[in-house]
């Protein structure tokens, strides 16, 4: 039977003891993690599937178990839970101890994975061989770190995913949005990666290799899908290779753009990425923590666009390096053929250089409005290095874009952006900066997509500021740091590029004030205007239409 929880309190009350299914779930839980614990110290279980099964079973069931313990009894609608009373998710102790344990954990799965029991010769041991059943089972390879993980990251997101329905189950946009995150994670992420895996090197490929990886990562978030040897991969891999280079090309100055117009960033950071499936779910918990302040927008606007122009330029160093050597090698009926490609260096240059004037000569002809001072400056200065350093490439013939050897620039980022801010900061720090640290201030595709969905997007939070209370939850619980109260207070639209369109500062609201919507803005009426008591014609409007 639901019981009413007949406090008035918007920040919920100090949490009560757990209840009894509660505490065998944890139980649960706990023994499936023990059982990868005893395996990292390498215990060696006999039957590694089925222990493997277990642990897994234990994890998943432990925390859906918890979830329907937790929130099962209550009635659907907005639920605070205390956040800011729990040590774990107001910095308290057990918050500070969580962050220091994944960022451990992820320190060791980047730069340590020996201590995990990945082998460079011979069988794996420790808790990555007791992953060994179910890699051969997907993919036919033993296991190695990255599967190890991608698959804790699958068994998260699912797990947590139903924990995040549970409790929003009184907003259908958010048991939507959850479920294509889990969807695109399990099928795209980790299922057809080792399916394409299995058919590496198949007769069908006439001795090609398959490229396989995470299908919905696109540039530039998967910033080494154009490095020499991918390309390679996929124009030695018959139709289906080339298929899938067209598809990666399409996916950046066609898929995303319209997407990006009609639904904002949110089609792809909220409902497909995998990082923000893990934000979103493992990570609800710690939204709260996000930093609201104007100085960590302004350090997170240049660090982002920064991130952004460094792996544009790296980008272009390493097609480039890949188009000087002007075509392959490919082994024909046991001859050697020479394959010319069908862009030259030259022409990518140029082209580029054409491209990246058109981008800013439109923003800054059409869209100036749009920025803040320091966004023009900034825009101006990006816009010159970018060009000089081409510039300076081209003309000079020698040498890298970067200045550097593109391996070592490449390294660099991939050490830096996708090692330390992606994996150790972006995810270990959930409990400390809040779940979205990642997607604030590292992640180039969220700004990109966010300077799409700023400049020309349909998507939009308006706000009807009458029904505004003022109660908080809305800023409290945006994960992207945004004042939204502050926008609600005015009557004024969000329309913000660090946005991903959760819709969760409209599930918290009390009063229906924000509302996620797409289309024009023509024939609406301006609530800055009913706020200054000034007279609207209602009438104009209906007629417009």
């Amino acid at each position: 039977m639901s019981t009413y929880d007949k406090s008035m309190a918007l920040t919920g009350q100090p949490p009560k003891a757990l209840n009894t299914g509660q505490k065998l779930s944890t139980l649960l839980g706990m023994t499936g993690l023990a059982i990868l614990l005893l395996a990292i110290f390498n215990v060696n279980f006999p039957n590694k599937g089925l222990w493997l099964t277990i642990s897994l079973l234990a994890i998943f069931v432990g925390v859906v178990w918890f979830s329907k313990a937790a929130y099962g009894h209550k009635l659907k609608g907005i639920k605070n839970d205390g956040v800011w009373f729990k040590s774990i998710s107001s910095l308290g102790l057990l918050g500070w101890l969580a962050g220091i344990a994944l960022t451990g954990f992820y320190v060791v799965l980047y730069f340590y994975p020996e201590f995990l029991g990945l082998a460079a010769e011979g069988g794996n041991t420790g808790v990555i061989a007791l992953f060994d059943p179910l890699s051969r089972l997907l993919s036919g390879n033993p296991a190695s770190q990255w599967f190890v993980y991608g698959t804790l990251y699958t068994v998260a997101i699912l797990a947590f995913g139903i924990k995040f329905i549970w409790k929003y189950r009184h907003n259908r946009y958010e048991v939507v949005r959850t479920i294509s995150v889990v969807f695109f994670q399990t099928a795209f992420a980790f299922l057809i990666p080792e399916f394409m895996a299995r058919l590496n090197g198949s007769a069908v490929l006439s001795g090609g290799k398959l490229p396989y990886y995470d299908l919905k990562n696109m540039w530039p978030l998967n910033y080494n899908n154009f490095e020499g040897y991918r390309i390679k991969d996929f124009l030695t891999s018959g139709n289906i290779g080339l298929g899938l280079l067209i598809f990666g090309v399409l996916t950046i100055f066609v898929i995303s753009p319209i997407l990006t117009y009609k639904y904002g960033k949110r089609w792809y950071c909220s409902w497909v990425c995998g990082c923000g499936g893990l934000a979103e779910t493992a990570g609800d918990s710690f939204r709260q923590l996000s930093d609201k302040k104007v100085s960590a927008w302004k350090v997170e606007r240049w660090v982002i666009h920064s991130v952004v122009v460094f792996v544009t330029l790296m980008t272009i160093a390493v097609v480039s390096s890949y188009l000087k050597a002007g075509g392959y090698w490919v082994q024909v009926d046991g001859e050697k053929q020479f394959i010319e490609y069908w862009l030259s260096n030259e022409a990518f240059l140029i082209g580029t250089f054409a491209l990246l004037t058109l981008i800013f000569g439109w923003v800054m002809l059409f869209k100036r409005k749009e920025l803040k001072k320091d966004a023009q400056y900034g825009a101006i200065g990006y816009f010159v290095i970018i060009l000089a350093l081409v510039g300076f490439y081209f003309f000079n013939g020698e040498g890298n874009i970067l200045l550097f050897k593109t391996a070592s620039v490449k390294k660099t980022y991939g050490f830096l952006i996708g090692s330390i801010f992606s994996g150790v900061i972006g995810t270990g720090f959930y409990p400390i900066l809040g779940n979205r640290v990642w997607c604030r201030f590292g992640c180039p595709m969220a700004a990109i997509l966010g300077f799409q969905q700023r400049l020309f997007s349909r998507f939009r939070i308006s706000t009807n500021g009458g029904q505004c209370i003022s109660c908080g939850n809305c800023s409290t619980y945006c994960e992207m740091g945004i004042d939204v109260r502050a926008y609600a207070q005015k009557g004024e639209n969000i329309v913000r590029s660090s946005c991903v369109g959760c819709g969760v500062c409209s599930a918290v609201c009390p009063r229906g004030v924000l509302k996620l919507e797409n289309g024009p803005l023509e024939g609406r009426i301006d609530s800055n205007q009913v706020l200054l008591g000034n007279d609207v014609d209602l009438m104009d409007l209906v007629n417009q239409k």
